[in-house]
C-alpha cells in the first residue's frame, strides 16, 4: 500500500506525522519512507528514521537552498525527475503486506517537479493521502482548503492529524482541536515536542482503530 503525507502549508509538521505513521505500521508490516525531492539543509528522512526507527528510505533529488523545490533546483542547476519517473520508482517499492510513505514538500499543490505535484503523483499511484494540519486559529480554514483540493482531483484522504498541537493551548486552539475530534476521518494529534518521544508512543498517538478501518477501505 502506498499512502501519501501532505500539509496544510510549509512548517506545520508533515515529517513527525510521517513519521508517526511509520511508527504505527512498522509494528505491523514493512515499511519504506520516500521523499521525492529534499530542499535546504534539513533531512526529512533522517529524521523519520530517528523518530520512528524506520531505516528504509529513499530521495529522489535534492537542491541546497530552502525553498520550494522547483525553484532550489533551478538555482542550483539540478535536474528534478520527471512524474512518470517518481511514480515508476514508488511504485516499484511497493510490495504486498507493505507499506510505502510519501511525504511531499510544503502543501499538496507545491511542484515537486516541473508541472507537477504531490496530487499529482497521488493520482498517478492511486494513494490515498494523509493530511497534518496546525490547530491554531485558521488552521480549520487550511484544512478545508487541502480537503477541497483533494476531492476536486478525485483523491481519496485517508485521514487528518493534528500536529504540532501545543501543551498549553490559548481558547483558540482548544475550539479548534474540539471542532477536528469530531471529525469521522480525524487519526488524532501529536504535540509540539512529540519529536523527542519514543517511536511507540508516536504510533499510539494515532487512533488504531479508525486508520486500519479507512486503510482497508
Amino acid at each position: 500500500m502506498i499512502i501519501a503525507v501532505t500539509g496544510t502549508g510549509t512548517d506545520v509538521g508533515k515529517t513527525v506525522t510521517t513519521a508517526a505513521l511509520a511508527a504505527f505500521w512498522a509494528q505491523r508490516c514493512p515499511v519504506t519512507v520516500v521523499k521525492p525531492v529534499q530542499t535546504g539543509d534539513d533531512d526529512d528522512l533522517a529524521e523519520v528514521a530517528r523518530m520512528s526507527g524506520v531505516s528504509d528510505t529513499v530521495r529522489f533529488a535534492r537542491a541546497p537552498e530552502p525553498l520550494a523545490p522547483v525553484t532550489a533546483a533551478r538555482r542550483a542547476g539540478v535536474e528534478l525527475p520527471p512524474l512518470d519517473d517518481v511514480a515508476r520508482r514508488t511504485r516499484a517499492l511497493d510490495a504486498p503486506d507493505s507499506v510505502v510513505l510519501v511525504e511531499g514538500a510544503g502543501g499538496l499543490l507545491v511542484e515537486l517537479g516541473e508541472g507537477w505535484t504531490l496530487a499529482d503523483l497521488a493520482g498517478r499511484l492511486g494513494a490515498p493521502v494523509v493530511v497534518a494540519t496546525r490547530t491554531v486559529l485558521g488552521s480549520l480554514n487550511h484544512l478545508g482548503l487541502t480537503l477541497e483540493a483533494l476531492a476536486t482531483r478525485g483523491l481519496d484522504c485517508l485521514g487528518v492529524v493534528g500536529s504540532r498541537v501545543s501543551p498549553d493551548p490559548d481558547l483558540a486552539e482548544r475550539c479548534t482541536v474540539a471542532e477536528l475530534r469530531e471529525r469521522e476521518d480525524w487519526l488524532g494529534e501529536l504535540t509540539d515536542g512529540a519529536a523527542q518521544r519514543p517511536a511507540a508512543q508516536l504510533a499510539a498517538a494515532l487512533d488504531a482503530e479508525r486508520l486500519l478501518s479507512r486503510a482497508a477501505r
